[in-house]
């Protein structure tokens, strides 16, 4: 199959391949004694990583996956992302990201030379007035085919969604597969939460999955958000062997190759999910936790975004009445006005919530301002503390 645009950009497309990836292999299978380097894991990953990783996900794609050739362990998911923009953004080429995005997307598509192009997810007009699913916020389709032009290289999706919790579903999924066929995009899907999501949703919809998408989908996965152990740095890729190639290309020049305690660990956790109810264990746990926070925004009749994924609460904060004349320090006066509510509710509250504006170019910051991102992924205690304080709130509320 040809792919005449999921060519590598030209700071990766003339690398040669590098002295180790051809004499530590040839040094193991000629069984030669290897003085050549001190020993490091292997680039790609550590093997058991890459078979727990193809055993863990070959269900989860509806294919065997080949640990040597279509998993790529990387040095967490941001180091994925970077990675993938760096073998395929030439100067000037078009990345779709939509709104909110993880704040990490923009550095890493303008570092490697390219331009961020955004469509915003959009809530339901009553989201002021009641609680909403996440999949009440929608994507425009006939919005996202006007963002496309001659230079877009990429559509970068996220799903469990971050901050809004949304799960795109498969009718969403192939709406926007078509528009990279229709247009030959490389889809970069970002599923760091793919192992969090909630009932009434059984499976998780992997646009990897549908139709011939494959063929033009890198999808990200995180060992920190699955076992929640962000500090240890440990992510992967998971795609074709044509898209995956030019990812490694780029990576051997960033971090060269990932730390193997942390990779044997994750290992040992993929392993052990495939006969112990890990995920649905820490699926039921979120749950509570999410019940913990959401009950005290119904108490205080503050409507809410109820996820579907992830760990995060949108909560609307239209109805809170912000003191008169409350002395805000100047650096907040050049920011969305949700920076001035969660400043308020750090300060004089005592909880700190995410103003989501960050998540949004400046154009589309009044979609943001009237809602804070609350992270449920606390202990118990962090919560009920949370939610004590949170009470606080009743004579700021307007009817």
């Amino acid at each position: 199959m040809s792919h005449p645009r999921f060519t590598p950009a030209a700071r990766v497309a003339k690398f040669d391949q590098d002295v180790w990836s051809i004499f530590t292999p040839l040094a193991a299978e000629t069984k030669a004694i290897n003085l050549g380097q001190g020993f490091m894991n292997h680039p790609r990953g550590r093997p058991r990583l890459r078979n727990a990783l193809a055993a863990s996900y070959s269900s989860e794609f509806g294919r065997d996956l080949n640990p040597d050739t279509e998993i790529l362990v990387t040095a967490g998911a941001n180091e994925a992302m970077f990675a993938t923009f760096a073998a395929y953004l030439d100067e000037g080429s078009e990345v779709i990201c939509m709104e909110p995005f993880f704040d990490q997307y923009i550095a890493n598509i303008t570092m490697n030379g390219g331009k961020p192009v955004f469509v915003p997810l959009r809530p339901p007009a009553h989201a002021a007035e009641r609680n909403i699913s996440s999949a009440e916020w929608r994507l425009d389709i006939d919005e996202l085919k006007s963002k496309i032009t001659d230079k877009t290289k990429m559509i970068v999706l996220n799903t469990p969604h971050n901050p809004v919790g949304k799960v795109f579903s498969e009718e969403e999924l192939l709406a926007i597969g078509k528009v990279a066929e229709d247009h030959n995009l490389i889809i970069l899907s970002d599923e760091v939460y793919d192992r969090l999501y909630y009932p009434p949703l059984q499976k998780f919809p992997r646009i990897a999955t549908l139709g011939n998408l494959w063929e033009r989908t890198i999808t990200v996965g995180s060992g920190g958000k699955s076992f929640a152990a962000t500090g240890w740095r440990v992510g992967w890729l998971i795609g074709p062997e044509h898209l995956i190639k030019y990812s490694f290309a780029a990576q051997t020049r960033v971090v060269f190759c990932v730390n193997s305690p942390c990779q044997e660990a994750i290992a040992a956790g993929l392993e052990a999910s495939l006969t112990k109810p890990i995920f649905a264990d820490q699926t039921s746990a979120y749950l509570a936790k999410r019940s913990i926070l959401s009950k005290v925004f119904d108490e205080l009749n503050l409507p809410y975004t109820m996820p579907e994924g992830a760990y995060y609460i949108l909560v609307n904060t239209a109805k809170i009445q912000l003191p008169k004349d409350y002395p805000f320090p100047a650096l907040l006066d050049t920011r969305g006005n949700d920076f001035k509510m969660c400043y308020w509710l750090t300060k004089e509250i005592g909880v700190c919530a995410i103003p989501p504006s960050e998540f949004y170019t400046k154009d589309h910051w009044p979609l943001a301002e009237n809602f804070a991102r609350f992270a449920y992924c606390k202990t118990d205690d962090v919560l009920h503390q949370a939610v004590d304080r949170l009470r606080n709130l009743k004579p700021y509320i307007t009817k």
